[in-house]
């Protein structure tokens, strides 16, 4: 059992050890005070200790090693280079790592995340909290408040937190973004109660930090920031909405003009583009099933609109459009020969199943649920940006982008062959590197996903 903490402190300050990068809970991380903003050029970074007291306490009984650390031109600490294999740089913006320090069931837990992920587990063990990570992540890097990511905070805070002096209680979660600029670290301290509010933020790469915001004064609405800038001037403060993600922000707040603020932009735009580059994806049946008016043809998260969506892609993409088809034969019952739409002059729009010239064609008001979730999330797959409801970030063409599809309850109401045949369709998307997947999925759905290349399966079994 955890131990009672009050949980809304930063992880460790950079210069210390990473945890463990397996995909499975660490014991419960020591509250930390909220991280201060980044040192001036003058001063070490806070928490990174000289080489020699460094080697001296990784050497006692029991002590956990620190990295030693390097000094850079600039001034700031930076841990020395870790010794394991380079890495390949992903050529898009993706995230790579989840950590979740302090957020409802998973404490200290880091997940590193491919091009497929499927978060296996029963019921309870922690699956959708998961997910509900990512996606709140997702949607502060897209400018959305706190309150709006975090519809119900309290359910998001550890069991058995208790408050500190302050009476305040949150949540600590964090993500790893790799690209063109490398791997970029962004971790995040919310405070919960008494009122819902960022207690820290802090953006870094290679043990560098380039952004660091802390609550100083509870009774103003800001925390105090503080990025790197280089130069003269070293670094620059001020304060922030305590309500946003102050990386989103950075884009909007730093000129460039000095090589410090160029590689705070290169970080804060990588993670903002990835984190945009996201579309969480629940198919409704019941709300698919009725015939729906003409519109533009971006499939909704319910995907309601899937006939306009089918009708659209019938016109305009017939490569995409037969590969759905394809997919059809394989997740529906009975022979499929097309997916086609039915319309009148400004009236609905209904899809339906072609099953060739001997046999009338079924309408997908009489489909499974199953069934219908299949194409959905298989018309998912096979798309992208465009055909999405989602406003995907302008800094990069769509063609520089990798869209990651959020999919709690994957395999719900699906049988074993369209839980496959949905994998293989993640396997394609995922090997040609526009489109990613993380899930949350059953057991058994797990376990055929544990014998596939190309997919990392996190087990969340007790």
């Amino acid at each position: 059992m955890n131990a009672p903490e009050a949980t809304v402190a930063l992880p460790a300050a950079p210069g210390t050890p990473n945890p463990s990068r397996r995909a499975a809970a660490a014991p419960p991380p020591v509250p930390l005070a909220p991280v201060p903003p980044p040192p001036g050029p003058a001063q070490a970074a806070p928490g990174v200790r000289p080489p020699a007291e460094a080697r001296a306490r990784a050497g006692s009984a029991g002590a956990a090693p620190v990295v030693p650390t390097q000094v850079g031109a600039d001034g700031l600490g930076r841990p020395a280079p870790p010794a394991e294999p380079a890495r390949r740089t992903e050529r898009r913006p993706v995230v790579t790592g989840l950590r979740l320090s302090a957020f409802g069931p998973h404490r200290g837990a880091a997940f590193r995340l491919g091009p497929v992920t499927l978060f296996a587990g029963p019921s309870g063990s922690g699956k959708t909290q998961a997910l509900a990570a990512y996606e709140a992540l997702a949607a502060l890097g897209s400018g959305a408040t706190l309150e709006e990511a975090f519809p119900d905070p309290g359910l998001r805070i550890p069991d058995l937190a208790v408050p500190d002096a302050g009476r305040r209680r949150g949540f600590r979660i964090g993500c790893t973004v790799d690209g063109p600029a490398g791997p970029v670290r962004l971790d995040l301290a919310v405070q919960a109660e008494p009122a819902l509010r960022i207690a820290g933020e802090r953006l870094s790469q290679d043990g560098q930090v380039l952004l660091a915001t802390a609550l100083r004064d509870p009774g103003r609405r800001s925390v105090q920031a503080a990025w790197l800038t280089g130069g003269a001037i070293g670094v620059t403060r001020a304060p922030l909405p305590d309500d946003r993600l102050g990386t989103a922000l950075l884009p909007l707040r730093v000129a460039g003009a000095t090589a410090g603020q160029r590689q705070v932009l290169a970080a804060a735009e990588q993670v903002v583009v990835a984190l945009r580059s996201v579309f969480p994806c629940d198919p409704g049946p019941e709300r698919m099933r009725a015939p729906v008016p003409p519109g533009e043809g971006r499939l909704r998260a319910d995907c309601a609109n899937l006939a306009d969506v089918l009708r659209r892609t019938r016109r305009e993409c017939g490569t995409r459009h037969a590969l759905l088809t394809e997919a059809a034969r394989t997740g529906c019952a009975g022979p499929v020969t097309g997916l086609e739409v039915r319309a009148t002059a400004g009236g609905p729009v209904t899809a339906v199943l072609d099953r060739g010239p001997a046999r009338p064609a079924t309408e997908l008001a009489r489909l499974g649920a199953g069934e219908l979730r299949f194409l959905a999330l298989a018309l998912v797959l096979l798309t992208g940006p465009g055909v999405l409801a989602m406003d995907p970030a302008a800094e990069l063409l769509s063609a520089q982008q990798a869209l990651t599809v959020l999919a709690d309850g994957f395999d719900r109401c699906l049988d074993r062959r369209q839980g496959a045949e949905l994998l293989r369709l993640a396997q394609l998307a995922g090997a040609r590197g526009h489109v990613r997947l993380v899930a949350a999925v059953g057991e058994e759905l797990g376990g055929i996903a544990r014998s596939l290349p190309g997919v990392t399966v996190v087990d969340l079994s007790p």
